[in-house]
């Protein structure tokens, strides 16, 4: 490789992003490993309780968060691969774009992307998406997730707090 191909592929994935994107596989391959956990060991829609207010429940949605749209009849499965492509694509570019002291937001997004492209996996072979957590009260049930919603709510909320609170910090340091 000749120093222009070099320097050129530093500039369209600088050393640091490896990190980040490791990341996001590693996320991938967590929820991989633990929807194949919950699909073989559990029945559907038959929970197993682990705490009082845990049980490990085995769900399929066809819909988007909350089971927005599970009804729908087939269409939205397709919608919400096209716009978890979509969405993993941009968030993707703005990752390796980022540079190295933006790491909360790089945090952010590699733990977005991990989660989103778990769920389009699903989605895509399955038809699906593979949920077992189930978190309750009393008779209060939260909507059953996995490793990729879960990845993708803590990569918002740190998204949110960086743009609140640590990016201000950061732009004053500089």
């Amino acid at each position: 490789m000749n120093d222009i191909q070099a320097e050129s592929t530093r500039r369209v994935f600088p050393p640091y992003s490896w990190v980040w994107l490791l990341l996001s596989a590693l996320v991938i391959l967590l929820d991989w490993e633990t929807k194949q956990w919950a699909s073989e060991s559990l029945e559907l829609y038959r929970p197993q309780e682990v705490f009082s207010w845990l049980n490990m429940t085995l769900a399929h949605n066809y819909g988007a968060a909350f089971s927005f749209l599970n009804d729908a009849g087939g269409w939205q499965r397709w919608l919400f691969s096209v716009l978890a492509f979509v969405v993993s694509l941009v968030l993707l570019v703005w990752l390796i774009r980022l540079p190295r002291s933006e790491w909360p937001t790089s945090l952010s997004l590699a733990l977005i992307i991990g989660g989103a492209v778990g769920n389009l996996i699903d989605r895509i072979q399955l038809g699906y998406v593979v949920d077992f957590v189930d978190v309750y009260y009393r008779d209060w049930h939260y909507p059953a997730f996995n490793v990729a919603d879960s990845a993708i709510t803590v990569g918002v909320v740190l998204l949110l707090l960086d743009g609140i609170f640590l990016s201000r910090s950061r732009r004053k340091s500089e």
